[in-house]
């Protein structure tokens, strides 16, 4: 559809718009249709893109971080402990690798067993945060040098932890985009009934039109017009408010970033602003549908 068409379409005829009720129960319908499938949109758009950060950012940080795991009396804790550095520092791959502090076990450990667990007296492993580089290391390798020089030593490279979180939240965010995807084809069904609705209660006008002259793509053409742009002011409409609503949730925070980060974030916000127009875009597609058959079994 050219410039000139599409100006055309917005401008509309007079006296095709006649044929179309101005208020009604299909006007209300359409539009508030559109409205609360908009509304409902914004949040299915931001529960995909923040589901899709989440993903990408578990994905980076597991991916980097690997912890190894000293199982060894307390006696030859120390040495192993050491022993299993001196071993990470001439690995390739590896960035960093550090001893926790006993106060850094015991914050790990608070949340299950309090603020007073005595770390020190307890057969507790010693834990190493390893660091790989852009490179990574070879897991594989790693765990064969260890046992031979380390057998109190154990590599947790977080895989086993990495891929269900990652796979979950790729999976949270498909259901958003299909979640999109119902409340387009809901739309698309309810702005067809209105439209049925409407070309049925007006089948006497249209006979008295086709009986002056008026052909089929003229008539179909008022009422494409008007519920297409009902249902671009109501998506309008909704996707405000749910831009509005968005904003107002609780920002991103560490210790709940979930739950908390369920929004959208720079330029993020642009993508919004689409759902009028594609609303009013299956609007069009769904009303010519709709009249042209309409049309037909009232031929």
């Amino acid at each position: 559809m050219d410039l000139s068409r599409i100006t055309g379409f917005l401008a509309g005829d007079v006296q095709a718009d006649r044929l179309v009720p101005p208020t009604g129960f299909t006007a209300r319908l359409t539009v508030f249709a559109a409205g609360a499938m908009a509304f409902l949109t914004v949040f299915a758009l931001a529960l995909s893109l923040a589901t899709g950060r989440l993903a990408d950012r578990w994905s980076d940080e597991l991916a980097r971080a690997s912890t190894l795991r000293i199982s060894a009396p307390l006696d030859q804790r120390a040495a192993q402990t050491a022993a299993a550095l001196r071993v990470l520092e001439t690995t390739p791959g590896v960035a960093s690798a550090r001893a926790l502090s006993d106060e850094e076990q015991r914050a790990l450990l608070e949340p299950w067993f309090g603020p007073d667990l005595p770390v020190e007296a307890l057969p507790i492993p010693q834990l190493i945060e390893v660091i790989e580089d852009e490179t990574g290391y070879d897991a594989a390798g790693l765990r064969l040098r260890l046992s031979a020089e380390v057998p109190g030593a154990v590599l947790d490279d977080h895989t086993r932890w990495r891929r269900p979180l990652v796979e979950a939240a790729d999976r949270l965010r498909l259901l958003g985009w299909l979640s999109i995807a119902l409340i387009g084809a809901t739309t698309a069904a309810m702005i067809t009934l209105a439209a049925q609705a409407a070309l049925a209660a007006n089948a006497q006008v249209i006979a008295v039109l086709r009986l002056v002259g008026a052909r089929d793509a003229y008539i179909a053409r008022a009422f494409v017009r008007r519920f297409t742009l009902r249902a671009l002011g109501g998506a309008a409409a909704g996707t405000a408010l749910g831009m509005i609503a968005v904003l107002i949730l609780p920002a991103e925070q560490a210790e709940a970033s979930f739950l908390t980060g369920l929004g959208f974030q720079g330029w993020h916000w642009i993508w919004p602003l689409a759902i009028p127009p594609l609303g009013a875009a299956v609007a069009f597609a769904a009303t010519r549908h709709a009249a042209h058959r309409t049309l037909r079994e009232l031929s």
